[in-house]
């Protein structure tokens, strides 16, 4: 499983989870785990004996909706979440100070995004273009990103419902009329897909200031 490949040495899923729990406003840290994870408890958990568990669901919806739910249960009063990838490590102190102070200032929530450099094809059926995109107003979508709690719960959970498994939170929220904010990240903030993109993140986290 990627999430629990070396990296310098550690799981990906450690770097992921200091990437944000530096952050003094970050209150706790919550990882929705497989039903039959059984590496988290040996290869994690003694270096993180504070971040909560919960048993994750059959798609990245049910997951996060499963997340939300015990972090509701525990805490009541939270009132803002940031969903995070377990599969990027990279993500920048910079870059999650900016989404915090950008997505808290609106109603609607914000995620971090990079703008598309390259030029955008539409396929037909048959595999040949049918055109080209205007490829200045798209935006690749990455984590964390960050809602009010109960709504992103309430809009996933609608969805689910409907028999929707939205792709991300931002679809969930934006399926209810909400237009979250995109905040510019680093494209140093990849996911970890294949053996290839572990050593593009050993010389990212390797060059990356780690200074608050």
């Amino acid at each position: 499983m990627k999430q629990y490949a070396h990296l310098l040495g550690r799981p990906v899923l450690a770097h992921s989870i200091d990437a944000v729990r530096w952050c003094r406003r970050v209150r706790s840290v919550t990882v929705a785990l497989a039903a039959d994870d059984g590496i988290f408890e040996e290869l994690v958990r003694p270096s993180y004996p504070d971040v909560h568990t919960v048993t994750g669901g059959d798609s990245r919806a049910q997951s996060v909706m499963n997340g939300l739910a015990a972090i509701l249960d525990r805490d009541p009063a939270c009132d803002w979440v940031l969903v995070h990838d377990a599969a990027r490590p990279c993500l920048a102190r910079e870059s999650l100070r900016r989404l915090l102070d950008e997505g808290l200032a609106g109603p609607d929530g914000a995620i971090l995004a990079v703008p598309i450099r390259d030029t955008l094809k539409l396929a037909d059926d048959s595999g040949r273009i049918a055109r080209t995109a205007d490829r200045s107003r798209y935006w690749a979508a990455q984590t964390p990103q960050l809602f009010p709690a109960r709504e992103l719960a309430a809009n996933l959970q609608a969805a689910l419902a409907a028999g929707e498994s939205p792709t991300d939170e931002a679809a969930a929220m934006e399926r209810a009329g909400r237009c979250p904010l995109l905040v510019e990240d680093r494209r140093s903030n990849l996911k970890i897909t294949g053996p290839g993109d572990l050593a593009l993140a050993q010389s990212i986290l390797q060059g990356i200031s780690l200074d608050d």
